[in-house]
């Protein structure tokens, strides 16, 4: 045991070894200085949520290798405090260790904390139990909703506050808010947000806001850098509305859009390498920072995906994050990676480390799905309520919940939901009557009931909340408001929370199963690498592998299998849990070395 002397000679020892590691980044003529010296940001996005951790260091290097200087990340609330007061900073969640290896691989950090994310995740990462308050107004001055991330952002200090760069770390800018310019110019709670940062340590790095050009009056703040957003083509233009701005600098991309996202049902985004990289050079040779969104897309693992959404029509995203990115979603470099390495080379004048081996990829055999159990025979006990009420209410953030209720007596007619969030089966007396699909702005199905006391069952599905836009505070999941049947007000209901989190718990057999069923088998893996698990022969569903949430899948496209990382897999046996809503027996699984993002897709279904 250390002598209270010792301890405290260490406790010296390490405060003075801080203080020698410690430098200063800071806005200075027009630019950015590190140490006093001009420095100019190169960075791309990657998101340590959608990257396994076991390739956190493999990515990195990857980017070190594109000549970039710096990653920028988002920080997701609601995978950090998934209930009120609880938090979780373990394993994949460790977002403190990803940005501790993109220093020992040689890499500043910008953070993008938020509270508020967009990214195409799940409620612009938001927790869910947000909205359980329906009073409470998100990403708004609301005193809750600002109680609510001043706690979270005070609680993320204490894990990230240390590695800014005054402390030794490798974070040199941290954002505040991101991109409230596009939503709001509510000027008090962007500073509510800057202050809560401040209060929760975030003084040794340099702050700044992001917004489109034409926004930043809208989401900045006067004493604050501003960076700008924008897609290929808009560079030029973009810095010009932002000279007349802020003629002073300095001048940044705080996202140059290299790719886009996919959405359920619409053709998978492909874009122009060679513009791109040719706007990067443009870019570069003014002599701005800039930071590629993205460098990395990954894959929105689990329930994990956003949504799109005017207020009208809903778009909900694909598993897969591939984003066409320089580094595609299994972390393979592609024609874009080695066009923008040159250009990056080039106009910096500094030769990048060479390019790592990419990540091995293997086939597996077909497999059939024996094993099942249905979902009607695996319900959970109700709750009674007069009238629906959401997965929020019940304290459910994600999967399916079920609304079961009686007809008494024949009826033919409509049946209407004031709103549904955000897809739904209907069954009558047990059988599969239609659907209602918020993507395609439905709220009602025609209903032919034949006999007395009828059992009528809703089964909706969380098909990713809404992470972008006005729609964010009423993003609640499940049916919302009042249900008819034939004009007539539908109450008296029996409702089943389903948030799927330990389907391997379930009872399977080997008797068929069909419609709304869990299915389960194993595969041999000999030696184990990326694969893509092929849902061709699926209807619209959830994965699990070994236990882990890999994604969703949906037959109407456009992607097709879900990337399953290395070290996902186990040397041996693996078991694989499928959930699927049009489940037919002895469907057949395999893995993939390829994937596939761009199959035909099918509108209208």
């Amino acid at each position: 045991m250390l002598s209270m002397v010792g301890a405290t000679a260490l406790l010296l020892s390490a405060s003075t070894l801080q203080a020698a590691e410690s430098h200063t980044f800071a806005v200075s003529q027009g630019g950015f200085q590190l140490d006093g010296k001009p420095f100019r940001i190169v960075s791309g996005e990657i998101h340590y949520a959608r990257v396994p951790r076991a390739y956190w260091r493999t990515r990195l290097r990857m980017a070190k290798a594109m000549g970039l200087n710096a990653i920028t990340t988002y920080v997701f609330w609601n995978i950090h405090e998934p209930s009120p007061g609880v938090y979780d900073f373990s394993g994949d969640a460790d977002v403190a260790e990803f940005i501790r290896e993109a220093q020992q691989e040689g890499l500043y950090v910008i953070l993008r904390p938020g509270p508020y994310a967009c990214a195409e995740w799940e409620f612009g990462g938001f927790p869910a139990w947000l909205l359980k308050d329906h009073s409470m107004v998100v990403r708004s001055s609301d005193p809750k909703f600002l109680a609510a991330s001043r706690a979270w952002l005070l609680r993320l200090g204490k894990e990230l506050a240390p590695l800014q760069i005054g402390n030794g770390g490798p974070i040199i800018m941290v954002q505040v808010e991101n991109e409230y310019g596009s939503y709001g110019s509510d000027h008090g709670y962007m500073e509510a947000i800057h202050h809560d940062l401040v209060d929760a340590g975030f003084t040794k790095a340099q702050f700044y806001t992001a917004d489109g050009p034409e926004q930043v009056p809208n989401g900045s703040l006067p004493e604050l850098p501003a960076a700008i957003n924008f897609g290929p083509g808009d560079a030029q233009k973009g810095f010009a509305t932002f000279r007349k701005l802020r003629p002073g600098g300095p001048f940044m991309v705080g996202e140059y859009w290299d790719g886009w996202f996919d959405h359920w049902g619409a053709p998978h985004a492909s874009t122009d390498a060679k513009q791109q990289a040719d706007e990067l050079d443009w870019v570069l040779k003014q002599g701005y920072s800039i930071s590629i969104y993205m460098f990395h897309g990954g894959t929105s693992f689990g329930w994990m995906n956003g949504a799109n959404s005017n207020g009208k029509n809903y778009e909900p995203d694909v598993t897969s994050y591939d984003y066409d990115a320089a580094l595609d979603e299994s972390g393979h470099p592609t024609p874009k990676y080695y066009l923008f390495r040159d250009v990056i080379a080039k106009d910096t004048g500094i030769t990048p480390p060479p390019v790592p081996a990419a990540p091995p990829v293997i086939a597996v055999p077909s497999f059939t799905l024996l094993q099942s159990a249905s979902l009607w025979q695996t319900l959970p006990a109700p709750v009674h309520s007069a009238d629906p009420l959401s997965m929020e209410d019940l304290d459910q953030a994600y999967g399916y919940i079920l609304y079961r209720t009686r007809i008494a007596a024949p009826v033919s007619g409509e049946l209407a939901l004031d709103t549904l969030h955000d897809y739904a089966q209907v069954y009558v007396n047990g059988k599969l009557a239609g659907t209602i699909d918020r993507r395609l702005d439905q709220k009602t199905l025609p209903l032919q009931i034949t006999s007395a006391d009828a059992q009528l069952d809703i089964l909706v599905e969380n098909t990713g909340r809404v992470n972008y836009g006005h729609a964010l505070p009423g993003e609640r999941t499940g049916i919302l408001g009042g249900v008819t049947l034939a004009g007539r007000p539908v109450t008296g209901w029996d409702i089943y929370p389903l948030p799927m989190r330990t389907p391997g718990k379930l009872p399977y057999t080997e008797k068929p199963c069909a419609g709304a069923c869990f299915y389960r088998a194993t595969f041999a893996v000999t030696k184990p690498g990326d694969t893509f698990l092929d849902t061709s022969a699926l209807g619209k569903g959830e994965v699990w592998l070994n236990g882990r949430p890999l994604g969703r899948f949906w037959d109407i496209g456009p992607q097709k299998a879900l990337y399953v990382p290395k070290s996902w897999l186990h040397e041996g046996l693996n078991e694989v849990i499928v959930f699927d809503l049009n489940g037919e027996p002895g469907r057949n699984l395999q893995g993939l070395d390829y994937s596939v993002l761009n199959a035909a897709v099918k509108k209208g279904s």
